[in-house]
């Protein structure tokens, strides 16, 4: 059984070669960049599709057992007749069900619910972080933009209710960069909260990941170390700043930092793929 160290650091692999074959954002992170309009924030794309609690709740139970979905399931029937505190009960239960299986994206709706109901900071917050790792975690192309814009609602209210919260901007700024429209809106928000929190963590590993997307290593590894500064026991980071090393031609540094890697995921499926390019970089 893969503990959560070891789960995020495998679905980090994922994700960073998604980055590197996604659209090209080239110039977007540059920290000199002050001219908002360079990019356009109207989007030559379609509007993204509308997803429903109900279809993904479907397609999430068909991947668990018998028991777990029918679980939900009647939770789901109850959910339909209750109401006031009842009805809230029951979709914090669900929440927690779908969090506790961990499939975020049934859970992110039923928190952004919560948030209706209880419209305070917190519940905001909460649901667009569900909805983040909802949209970073699945490879649906047509489910993505949709939770893409559950996240950007989200934050958006948060940030109603607590406009200088930095982890409400860091959200909102990621989420425009991986949505359709306001690339650069993005940037600049996630640039203004490493402007006043230098080490903010979040910050600037979404930084250091939309610089590698753009081609700017150099840039990217400088977010990285930040980020290590602070959690140097990440296996992510350390991943990443490898990749970035690698791409510099800097062989030695890229072997450090991904024997580093491999030794805080301890996973075997990382050992592997980090062996072999440790392998490539000694050749």
């Amino acid at each position: 059984m893969l503990n959560r160290k070891q789960i995020v650091v495998i679905g980090s692999i994922v994700i960073l070669m998604g980055l590197l074959l996604s659209l090209d954002i080239k110039g977007l992170v540059k920290d000199d960049e002050q001219n908002t309009g360079a990019v356009s924030n109207e989007s030559s794309h379609s509007e993204p599709a509308t997803i429903s609690l109900e279809s993904i709740s479907q397609s999430s139970k068909a991947t668990l057992s018998a028991s777990l979905a029918e679980q939900i399931t009647q939770l789901e029937n109850a959910l339909k007749n209750a109401s006031g505190a009842e009805k809230l009960r029951i979709q914090r239960e669900l929440a927690q069900k779908w969090d506790d299986v961990n499939k975020p994206a049934p859970g992110a709706f039923y928190y952004e619910e919560i948030a209706k109901a209880e419209s305070n900071f917190d519940n905001w917050l909460k649901a667009g972080d569900k909805f983040t790792e909802a949209y970073q975690g699945t490879t649906d192309s047509i489910a993505q933009p949709a939770l893409v814009e559950h996240a950007q609602n989200a934050y958006k209210k948060a940030s109603e209710l607590q406009p200088n919260n930095l982890d409400a901007k860091t959200g909102l700024g990621v989420a425009y960069v991986n949505g359709l429209k306001n690339p650069m809106e993005g940037i600049q928000l996630l640039l203004a909260v490493v402007k006043e929190d230098p080490s903010n963590i979040k910050a600037n590993m979404s930084l250091g990941l939309f610089s590698i997307r753009s081609g700017q290593y150099d840039k990217a590894v400088d977010r990285f170390k930040m980020v290590l500064t602070k959690t140097p026991d990440d296996p992510e980071a350390w991943f990443y700043l490898a990749s970035c090393y690698s791409s510099l031609g800097q062989k030695q540094d890229a072997i450090m930092a991904y024997t580093k890697a491999k030794e805080l995921a301890a996973d075997p499926g990382m050992t592997q793929f980090v062996d072999r390019e440790i392998e490539k970089l000694r050749k």
